[in-house]
């Protein structure tokens, strides 16, 4: 049995605050649903949200923390540029990063990335099929069909500005007639990312079973139990040797 994976869980607030359909849907804030799914799993489970101090993120949270999972929609600018460099020099250290929806537009994403991450999107609530495309992968693990069908979500559409990634595990297609590269992984320093695309606040599709499934399997594709802070620069000779 492996170690305890704790695990934060982060959203704006802001989705329940200014839409009332959103909190129709999320009452309690879209991280609320994300914790209680991860909840059932072996994992400690906390959450944090904006206009907490320094945002619930502070170092000794952060340093506790093996797996940050992030939604934000239309407060990214008020994410003080600190924190963001916590988050970032954690993730280099070895913590999991999980990006989800519009947090493509997050200064945590857009640093790690060093592009804009900009992309088409129409809010239509139209059907879309996310199709496998590396199965076999630890993210699609135990999932019986070779695509989900979400009802109703938002569309995103390509071009996507961002790095090549590494993986490409999800492709979505809309009835609109769009594609987009909705599951990528990337590693940078020692940690993990994850970024998956559905999860508009005006649709429920975090009580979607297939999607909370992806989101636990991304967890736990995430968590690194060895985490360790690497030493560099100047490295003086052990064995007592002089430099020419």
């Amino acid at each position: 049995m492996g170690a305890q994976i704790n695990v934060l869980v982060w959203s704006e607030r802001r989705e329940t605050q200014n839409d009332k359909r959103a909190k129709k849907i999320y009452p309690d804030g879209i991280n609320s649903v994300i914790a209680d799914f991860l909840k059932n799993e072996k994992m400690s489970v906390t959450k944090a949200q904006l206009d907490q101090k320094e945002h619930g993120l502070t170092e000794d949270k952060l340093n506790d923390t093996d797996v940050l999972i992030w939604w934000g929609h239309v407060a990214h600018d008020e994410v003080k540029d600190e924190i963001v460099e916590r988050i970032y020099q954690r993730v280099l250290e070895g913590m999991g990063l999980i990006v989800l929806h519009s947090a493509h537009h997050s200064k945590i994403f857009k640093k790690l990335m060093g592009t804009s991450c900009n992309l088409k999107w129409r809010v239509d609530s139209e059907l879309e099929r996310l199709w496998i495309v590396s199965p076999g992968h630890p993210i699609v693990k135990d999932l019986k069909n070779e695509y989900i069908e979400i009802e109703k979500e938002e569309m995103y559409g390509e071009y996507f500005d961002i790095p090549k990634p590494d993986e490409i595990v999800l492709i979505s297609w809309f009835e609109g007639g769009e594609v987009f590269r909705s599951g990528i992984t990337y590693q940078r320093g020692q940690g993990k990312i994850f970024y998956f695309r559905p999860g508009h606040e005006e649709n429920p599709t975090y009580y979607n079973k297939e999607v909370q499934q992806i989101i636990k399997n991304a967890v736990k594709w995430a968590n690194k139990s060895n985490k360790g802070i690497t030493n560099y620069g100047n490295s003086p000779n052990q064995l007592g040797g002089s430099k020419n």
